[in-house]
């Protein structure tokens, strides 16, 4: 009867908001609070934010465990359960498990790195996961846009597969306010019925933490058990509210859910995009000083700041790692959701630009744009060094799927790129593949209503067409400079200054072909000859 009131009493402490940290990892039956995380987990595996329980939930548990408690005394010694409960995979140990760290800057160009070969910034943390690394420079996301970008890493799907192909519905003047939040909460939705990562891995035992980025509502409806963003309707809420302050307001979130998952011997999933080095460009002090010099545009010394402030983020958490002996079992992906080319007064085409960034960068569907290096880290199991296929964003969930030796569900445009990975093969692909929306949605049902461009990537030439979908608000972001077919040679010409298309019309209609082919649209590009 002694282990019977024990257990009771360390129940009703632990869904107490109030609850010390020295009962934090007693085992509990029904639903334990995590201080240090802020989370409250069931028996059943799921996480709810304490702030989101009401007394009668709790009084609901208490009751509730007075049943649940007296079975497990009976079948059980008095350790009941870890800190993250959640069914293990059926056939393995959860410590064969690797945990598994996604790390996603935000707005940074492909040649901002110290890896990457700038002069000037200096990412000594990102160049050490790049030493452990196979690295890919030239990876490339779909679409250069933080929320379409951010769905496709999470879904390995292209936007006008996951239906989120902008960052905020169209405004229109003549819907009201609840009109206009229901096409919100309907790009939302989409998140609701997907096999996103986090919910796949779930089905395998992982524990997994949303912080930094996040646009589809609160963290769980992307099949997160812990989080940081509470998400629209709330207050904040259209792309991250609490999450932003990650790596800026330090990373004491994320680091005590590395520190509780070990705790619990529970292989975990952790989302670190913090919002960096995105605007507002207010790197610390030290870091601008460092930057700034005579001749040397203030904003330009202040992105320069703030990449290495995102690169001291990262280094925290990769040394914790280190620290706490998890990096030989984490598998590290390292990516950016698009590129920025920081706008000054040499490069703004007039002066109607604010947006902070030049053209051919974010929004854009130039390199400026979609070019990021991608990186795969597990020491021992993946090689190490350059890889120069071109790969991109949809394949890192398969590739992480397989890892682990779990399928990928089926129809997924990505590939696994663990052959490449381990040396024992390569990848079957003939081509890269993007398209690229308006900022705003024109219509959440249908992709190709904000379709502004596609293009294909074939053994290092690039077709680049253009559409006739409005830009809406960011207008400057989609000048349309040149509206014909335009046909790059990537290898000779990496900064896509010279257009070939003229010149090679077969070419352009067998690449041309290919973009129908993995999404066939009705409206015809602009300037495509028949």
């Amino acid at each position: 009867m002694s282990n019977y009131l024990l257990c009771l009493t360390v129940n009703v402490r632990l869904c107490s908001t109030s609850a010390s940290d020295t009962l934090r990892r007693l085992p509990v039956s029904m639903i334990a609070y995590y201080p240090r995380s802020g989370v409250c987990t069931s028996m059943f595996g799921s996480h709810i934010p304490v702030r989101h329980l009401s007394r009668p939930t709790l009084s609901f548990s208490f009751a509730l465990s007075l049943r649940v408690i007296l079975l497990l005394v009976l079948t059980t010694p008095l350790g009941l359960s870890s800190s993250f409960a959640g069914a293990p995979h059926p056939t393995r140990p959860s410590t064969s498990l690797p945990n598994i760290v996604m790390i996603i800057s935000d707005d940074q160009s492909w040649t901002d790195y110290g890896f990457m070969g700038h002069e000037t910034i200096q990412t000594p943390h990102l160049d050490r996961l790049a030493s452990r690394s196979a690295v890919f420079p030239k990876g490339y996301v779909p679409t250069a846009l933080c929320r379409p970008s951010l769905m496709t890493m999470i879904t390995g799907k292209y936007p006008h597969q996951h239906g989120v192909t902008g960052n905020d519905p169209a405004p229109n003047a003549a819907l009201s306010s609840a009109q206009y939040n229901a096409l919100r909460e309907q790009l939302i939705s989409y998140v609701d019925s997907s096999d996103t990562l986090p919910r796949l891995l779930g089905k395998q035992g992982y524990v997994s933490h949303q912080s930094g980025k996040w646009w589809e509502g609160n963290f769980s409806r992307g099949g997160f058990t812990a989080g940081m963003t509470r998400g629209f309707p709330q207050k904040g809420g259209r792309h991250g509210d609490d999450g932003l302050v990650i790596g800026r307001q330090g990373m004491k979130p994320v680091l005590d859910f590395v520190d509780d998952a070990a705790a619990a011997n529970k292989p975990f999933f952790l989302w670190y995009a913090p919002f960096l080095p995105h605007t507002p460009h207010n790197p610390p002090k030290r870091l601008l000083d460092k930057y700034s010099q005579p001749g040397r545009p203030e904003e330009l010394a202040k992105y320069f700041a703030m990449c290495e402030w995102f690169d001291e983020t990262c280094g925290e958490l990769l040394n914790h790692l280190d620290a706490r002996k998890m990096t030989d079992n984490t598998i590290i992906v390292y990516v950016c959701d698009n590129g920025w080319i920081q706008a000054t007064a040499d490069n703004k085409p007039d002066a109607r630009w604010k947006q902070g960034f030049a053209p051919r960068s974010k929004q854009s569907p130039y390199d400026g744009g979609t070019r990021t290096p991608i990186m795969f880290s597990w020491p021992g199991h993946f090689d190490t060094g350059i890889q120069d296929e071109r790969i991109s964003s949809v394949d890192i969930l398969p590739t992480v799927l397989d890892a682990i030796g779990e399928t990928p569900p089926a129809a997924l445009p990505g590939l696994s790129l663990v052959p490449l990975l381990t040396g024992k093969g390569k990848v079957d692909r003939d081509y890269i593949y993007g398209e690229s929306f308006a900022h705003d949605v024109a219509d959440v049902k249908n992709p190709e209503a904000s379709l502004m461009y596609r293009w294909v990537i074939r053994n290092g030439r690039k077709l680049l067409l253009t559409y006739d979908a409005k830009p809406d608000r960011y207008s400057e972001a989609h000048a349309h400079y040149e509206r014909n077919p335009q046909l790059f040679d990537l290898d000779a010409d990496p900064h896509e200054k010279i257009n070939l298309a003229a010149d090679h019309p077969a070419e352009v209609k067998e690449l041309a072909a290919l973009l129908q082919k993995e999404w066939p649209v009705k409206k015809a590009p602009i300037g495509l000859a028949p």
